[in-house]
């Protein structure tokens, strides 16, 4: 199956699914993994100039090479600006992506993830996966993943936290996971934060033991047709 994976910024892909990617690709699934934001073309973004996308961007196609990557592609919304856009322009952008791409499987960022560039791109893609679009009638299951550092930093007294109603079992690509996160050397903070290889691993071993396996990575189905 053609499977599409949703990454608001270069590195949520290998901190979210690293290991579910590597599992589609070693299965002989064809994985998909777009960055959807970058400096944009502001005259100067407010997080700094162009060298830092330039900096990710690289570490990203070299995890992608790690995790067996099909195909991956860039858009320019400008990073932590994605909510202030003309709505339509993401939609836009998002319709664009899967037109191109035709996944019968997608992943997103989580719905109510602290960080508004992941808020807004879930709520770009909703629009695109309407089921009684012909577009969205193309896609058979969407899944939302979780993100150290954002999906755990949301209010779950004010609404809904991550609360997964699928896990895949990842133990055999664990290590996988791990070699392509330690790709990204400008991304990765000291232990004992939540962005570590250490942080990373806990989370996968207590999502596996969820389950009774090794390690595995967690998700919350929003639709599925069987």
């Amino acid at each position: 199956m053609r499977v599409l994976v949703i990454a608001p910024h270069a590195d949520d892909e290998t901190l979210g699914m690293g290991g579910t990617i590597a599992r589609l690709a070693d299965e002989g699934h064809e994985v998909h993994v777009a960055v959807l934001t970058g400096h944009g073309d502001l005259p100067a973004h407010p997080l700094g100039g162009r060298e830092i996308w330039t900096t990710v961007r690289a570490e990203f196609e070299k995890a992608c090479g790690v995790l067996g990557v099909q195909a991956f592609y860039y858009e320019e919304l400008p990073a932590v600006m994605v909510a202030e856009q003309p709505m339509w322009e993401v939609n836009a952008i998002a319709t664009r992506l899967v037109e191109r791409v035709g996944p019968e499987v997608l992943y997103v960022p989580f719905l109510n993830d602290l960080h508004r560039d992941h808020r807004a791109l879930y709520h770009a893609f909703s629009v695109v996966w309407r089921p009684y679009t012909p577009l969205g009638r193309k896609i058979r299951a969407v899944y939302a993943y979780e993100v150290v550092s954002e999906t755990h930093l949301n209010f779950p007294y004010v609404e809904q936290g991550f609360s997964p109603n699928i896990w895949m079992d990842v133990s055999d690509y664990l290590e996988t996971k791990l070699t392509a996160l330690q790709c990204y050397e400008s991304q990765l903070q000291p232990h004992p934060s939540a962005r570590t290889v250490e942080a990373v691993q806990a989370l996968a071993v207590w999502r596996g033991s969820q389950v009774g396996v090794a390690a595995a990575e967690a998700f919350v189905l929003v639709r599925k047709v069987a």
